[in-house]
């Protein structure tokens, strides 16, 4: 409907296919006023809005959606990750290849200098293993290596770097990490809370990196139609000086994405104390930058086998993952935190991790009632029908990375078997059950490319082609509603954006294809955004 021509529109967008939300449609064109969605509607109605000023942008037919929301990722993470070696199976994906990118990089350094690369994972090597430390001691016998895994939660350093950290086969892992030995001997293999004790031994980046990782990052994700994001751990990397990172960037116009900052919480690493005294609780900030909610991580990954079950793994009867905080004082810290007024946002992927934190959330919110309050499982890909029953009761939501399907699936059904894989990261029944599950793509364990992602809620395909409980699939409207209107209730912001209707932020995705109409293979491999508005301003055009 088009309101009376009060004010005349900043700019128009006419003669497309722009599809509004879920329940809203397609429309040919919209007008953007201060930012803002002003109206939607036919083309002629809206180029009635024109004034002498109003800027008009021919999409000549092309498909248009509201800015995506990328509702899991780690943004500064992401940004300095792209200066690593990329270690992903696509660039690297023999245990030579890998070696090799390492020894390149170790001759291009002065020694000493630490080594990083990123995105392995050994399911998908020739050896099908992680690699090991004297491997990396071969082609980098002078330099600290740490080459991550995708997931994050495992990392493989060689002999400098445990030096360096002062690590041997004496050291004791801290509660909630591994370090592992075989016969007597390091492997290499650091997983959870124990990589923190050799990651000390890395210098942190300073302030100006920092800024730049998030500018990186966040101009990278404009490119890909993503306007939104949640990052997820912030401190992680740094500690507070993110947060300062974050407003600085913000004050310079250097911060590419809206961003919704997931405070750091876990014990001895957490930057909730300084962040509350500084008034710094959720929902504070501006549309651009907001404090969001505060995370504790309870468990790992299930592909590095250290997400933690109630059954084990695979092969491996003595193991069901790694417990990360024991039961009393998680709930003393969600407890807490829920008390202070903040969101959580908490990672638990096992089953056993999910119950939990269910607990803990639950003994919280009956202590201190908050109907709205929308404490997240951040992941929660193993849930099971009786932990759905009480997250509806307690009005807790689930928030997935469906991408994890398509990049790890393989990797699940290798570790867990065929029937506890497959019904993993469950969509359509969390949908169906009113959670409004979201989607990102933990970038950096995930490229943030979202064709993959929506990719994945269509067909519950693997990267392999393998189809995992093909009934969990959705429509491309729902996959839409998901990256869009979804994203922003995990926020607490569905009010602010997520759709493209009078009143909300302008923030437009505009793609190569008409996604409503193409076959899921044409959204993974022949499909692109070529522009990008956030706040009604033009922020990425592709040439």
């Amino acid at each position: 409907m088009t309101p009376p021509k009060l004010v005349a529109a900043d700019s128009i967008l006419h003669n497309g296919n722009i599809w509004c939300g879920y329940e809203e449609g397609a429309v040919e064109a919209l007008a953007i006023w201060q930012g803002k969605i002003l109206a939607t509607g036919s083309s002629a109605e809206m180029l009635e809005l024109q004034g002498t000023h109003t800027k008009l942008v021919d999409l000549h037919g092309a498909f248009a959606t509201p800015g995506l929301n990328d509702a899991h990722l780690h943004l500064i993470s992401t940004g300095l990750t792209l200066q690593w070696i990329d270690a992903t199976p696509a660039k690297l994906p023999t245990l030579d290849a890998l070696l090799g990118a390492i020894g390149a990089k170790a001759a291009s350094l002065p020694k000493g200098e630490w080594i990083l690369a990123r995105g392995y994972d050994q399911t998908k090597l020739d050896t099908g293993r992680h690699p090991l430390k004297s491997e990396l001691d071969q082609v980098a016998p002078d330099h600290p290596v740490m080459l991550t895994r995708a997931c994050g939660h495992v990392s493989i350093f060689n002999s400098v770097a445990f030096a360096k950290a002062g690590v041997d086969e004496a050291y004791a892992a801290p509660s909630g990490g591994m370090i592992e030995q075989k016969n007597g001997a390091l492997t290499g293999m650091v997983a959870e809370n124990a990589q923190d004790v050799l990651r000390a031994a890395i210098p942190d980046p300073d302030e100006n990196q920092l800024i730049e990782a998030i500018e990186t990052a966040g101009k990278m994700l404009l490119s890909y139609g993503i306007t939104s994001v949640m990052d997820a751990a912030v401190g992680h990397v740094a500690g507070f000086n993110e947060i300062r990172a974050y407003q600085i960037a913000r004050r310079d116009d250097r911060l590419p994405v809206r961003s919704w900052l997931v405070l750091l919480g876990d014990p001895g690493k957490s930057i909730v104390p300084d962040c509350y005294r500084a008034g710094l609780v959720s929902g504070v900030g501006d549309d651009m930058l907001t404090i969001g909610a505060v995370k504790i991580f309870l468990d790992g990954s299930a592909g590095g086998r250290t997400a933690w079950m109630s059954k084990p793994y695979l092969g491996d009867d003595n193991n069901i993952g790694i417990q990360m905080l024991p039961d009393a004082e998680l709930q003393d810290l969600v407890m807490d935190t829920h008390n202070k007024g903040y969101q959580l946002a908490c990672h638990a992927i096992g089953d056993q991790a999910i119950e939990q934190l269910i607990t803990a959330y639950e003994k919280a919110l009956a202590a201190t009632p908050d109907p709205n309050r929308r404490h997240r499982i951040e992941h929660c890909g193993f849930s099971t029908s009786s932990q759905h029953d009480r997250m509806q009761n307690a009005g807790i939501y689930p928030c997935p990375q469906q991408v994890f399907i398509y990049d790890f699936g393989d990797a699940y059904i290798s570790v867990l078997g065929v029937e506890r894989s497959h019904s993993s990261y469950p969509l359509k029944t969390w949908a169906n059950l009113g959670f409004k599950p979201a989607t990102g793509s933990d970038s950096p364990v995930c490229h943030p490319d979202p064709f993959p992602n929506l990719y994945t809620m269509l067909t519950r395909k693997t990267w392999k082609g393998t189809v995992m409980d093909a009934a969990q699939s959705v429509s491309i409207e729902d996959a839409l509603r998901v990256y869009t209107e979804y994203g922003a209730f995990s926020q607490k912001q569905e009010h602010i954006k997520g759709r493209l209707v009078p009143g909300q932020v302008a923030d437009i995705a505009i793609f190569s294809r008409n996604l409503l109409t193409a076959t899921p293979e044409e959204i993974l491999h022949e499909t692109q955004c070529n522009m990008t508005l956030r706040g009604g301003e033009i922020v990425f055009t592709r040439d």
